[in-house]
């Protein structure tokens, strides 16, 4: 089910909170609506407040409510909304919550998750789970919310794809992984050429390394941190706030002549 969650602690925040202006004017999203998925955590709750500080008022979309309740509270202009992205009547609640079509609508597929096991061991009923909640899911979404803008107000779609979309994981045993986000790559591109005369831009980010609850210990570790530094470029895994930039460009005007693109931030690791 869905439901959406506004609470006392929101609302007082938003009454007493001015979302603090964009350093360039083209980054304004005042007056959109911004579709955040996964945003309970990681890089899903760190774009719920990119784009809330531009000025969009943002629907923050997750399974897990607890979290969801916390980030209402603390994020102006933000409303909480409980749904599972691989199950297609909590989209049509979703739709139902959100209303696109009366402004410009931001949708950011952030949802998704990896299950680290060797692809000779890997089943067919994981391997689709991982297409379900990585790829299907995405394709869901931006359809339902494409039927609204198309004809409307129009928008942009991000899709948080991997640089494993476009490099094999290995040593790291991602095989469904690196198949979901080539795929989510593809679907960009098609998507992208599709709506394009519709006024609804597709686009991807497809990050590097970077801290979230799935990769944190990793990071930490001393096998982690030299792996990561062996193999990137820049010599470091990524800031949260170093995919502030490409996804503002994406979200706003100074991005209106991009679609079909995915913009890599991986520290260099697949320019190698």
């Amino acid at each position: 089910m869905v439901a959406a969650t506004p609470t006392a602690a929101q609302s007082a925040a938003q009454s007493a909170t001015t979302s603090p202006a964009p350093s360039a004017p083209g980054f304004d999203l005042h007056g959109r609506t911004a579709v955040v998925t996964g945003a309970s955590s990681g890089l899903g709750r760190h774009f719920v407040e990119v784009l809330s500080q531009a000025g969009a008022q943002v629907f923050a979309v997750a399974r897990r409510a607890d979290l969801l309740a916390d980030l209402a509270g603390e994020v102006p202009n933000t409303t909480a909304v409980r749904c599972d992205v691989t199950a297609p009547d909590d989209i049509e609640q979703l739709l139902d919550v959100v209303r696109p079509g009366d402004r410009p609508v931001i949708l950011v597929n952030s949802a998704g998750g990896a299950t680290s096991q060797r692809a000779v061991d890997l089943s067919a009923a994981a391997f689709a789970e991982a297409i379900a909640v990585n790829l299907t899911a995405t394709f869901a979404l931006s359809a339902a919310f494409a039927r609204s803008m198309i004809g409307g107000s129009g928008g942009s779609i991000i899709n948080i794809a991997s640089m494993y979309g476009l490099v094999a994981a290995a040593p790291i045993p991602h095989a469904a992984y690196t198949a979901a986000k080539s795929g989510v790559i593809g679907l960009t591109r098609q998507l992208g050429c599709e709506w394009a005369r519709h006024g609804v831009r597709v686009n991807a980010i497809a990050p590097g390394w970077f801290p979230t609850d799935l990769t944190r210990d990793f990071l930490a570790s001393e096998d982690g941190a030299g792996y990561i530094r062996r193999n990137t470029p820049i010599g470091r895994p990524g800031r949260l706030d170093e995919l502030d930039g490409p996804l503002l460009l994406l979200a706003s005007d100074l991005g209106s002549y991009i679609t079909g693109q995915t913009i890599v931030v991986d520290g260099g690791w697949t320019a190698r």
